[in-house]
C-alpha cells in the first residue's frame, strides 16, 4: 500500500520553500547539494519511507523554491520546514552545502537536531582562501561560463567536476549520474534568476565542533575535490561521536553513485546510534 505523499510550500521571509514529506517514524531530513535539488535523494525516499518520515525540500534559489533578493538563513530556513512539518527532532542528511547547512543547524538549535549524515560536506570556516593547483583550470573554465552566462556549458562543467571528480576523465562516473547532476543545475541556473545573500554563521562551525553532541555519520569520496577530503577528515577527528566512511572509487555525489551502499550504512548508522 502506497504512502500519501504531502508536498507543499513552507513561507519564509522574503520567499517559499518547496518541500516534501511521506511516511511516519523517526523524522530524517534531506538537504541537497548546490548543484541539485530534492530530486536528487529519490533513491533516499523509496528506501527509508517505508520506516521512517522522510521529509526534503528545495532550498533557497534552487528547485521549486522561490525567493527575492534579500538577505536570509539557511538556518532558520530549515527551522521553518521542521516547524512546519511538526517536527520536534530530526536526523539531517546533507549533501555538499547542504552537510554544511545541517551542520550550522546543529550548532544553532541543537535541541531541534538528534543525529547528522553529512556527504561530501562543507565546513563552514575550514579550508584556504587559494585554490589547489590542480583546481585552477577547471574553476577558471567554470567562472569564464558563468561571466558569459553560458548556463548550458556552465552546467556541464559543473557536472563534469562533481560527477565524475576533478581531473578525472570524462564518462567515469555512471552517464545516468553526469546528467541528473547535469540538468539539476542546468535548471537551476535558468529558474533562479534572483540571488539571495546567505548570512554565514558566526562564528563558523569549524571552531565549535566540540559543540556536537549528537551521533554524526561521516562519509566522502576520495576521488572528492581535495578541500572536501580535508573537511570530511578534519570533522572525524574533531566530531566526538563520529563515524567516518570514505569510499575510494567515488566523487562528490556519493548517495547517487552508490545508493544501495549509501542507504544500507547510513540504515545502520540509525539503528545503531539512533533508535
Amino acid at each position: 500500500m502506497s504512502q500519501a505523499l504531502e508536498t507543499g510550500y513552507v513561507a519564509v521571509d522574503g520567499g517559499e520553500l518547496y518541500y516534501e514529506a511521506v511516511g511516519s517514524g523517526l523524522p530524517l531530513v534531506f538537504i541537497h547539494a548546490g548543484v541539485a535539488d530534492l530530486r536528487m535523494w529519490d533513491a533516499q525516499v523509496a528506501h527509508f519511507s517505508p520506516n521512517y518520515r522522510v521529509i526534503r525540500y528545495d532550498t533557497r534559489g534552487f528547485g521549486r523554491s522561490k525567493t527575492e533578493a534579500v538577505s536570509f538563513s539557511n538556518r532558520q530556513d530549515l527551522l521553518a520546514v521542521l516547524d512546519h512539518c511538526k517536527v520536534d527532532q530530526a536526523v539531517l542528511i546533507g549533501n555538499s552545502r547542504g552537510g554544511s547547512i545541517a551542520i550550522d543547524s546543529a550548532l544553532s538549535f541543537p535541541e531541534r537536531v538528534n543525529g547528522l549524515v553529512v556527504l561530501g560536506s562543507g565546513l563552514g570556516g575550514f579550508g584556504s582562501e587559494e585554490l589547489p593547483p590542480e583546481l585552477v583550470e577547471p574553476i577558471g573554465k567554470m567562472q569564464a561560463a558563468q561571466e558569459a552566462k553560458d548556463w548550458a556549458l556552465l552546467a556541464e562543467l559543473e557536472a563534469r567536476f562533481w560527477a565524475d571528480g576533478p581531473n578525472q576523465p570524462a564518462g567515469r562516473a555512471d552517464s545516468a549520474v553526469y546528467e541528473a547532476v547535469r540538468s539539476m543545475t542546468y535548471e537551476n541556473l535558468i529558474n533562479q534568476p534572483i540571488e539571495a545573500q546567505a548570512q554565514p554563521l558566526e562564528p563558523p562551525a569549524v571552531g565549535r565542533l566540540a559543540e556536537i553532541k549528537v551521533p554524526m555519520l561521516i562519509l566522502i569520496g576520495l576521488l572528492d575535490e581535495s578541500d572536501c577530503v580535508d573537511a570530511a577528515k578534519y570533522l572525524a577527528e574533531h566530531v566526538v561521536n563520529a563515524q567516518y566512511v570514505a569510499f575510494p572509487d567515488v566523487a562528490h555525489m556519493v548517495s547517487l553513485e552508490k545508493p544501495q551502499e549509501f542507504n544500507r550504512i547510513m540504515g545502520e548508522f540509525i539503528e545503531r546510534s539512533l533508535l
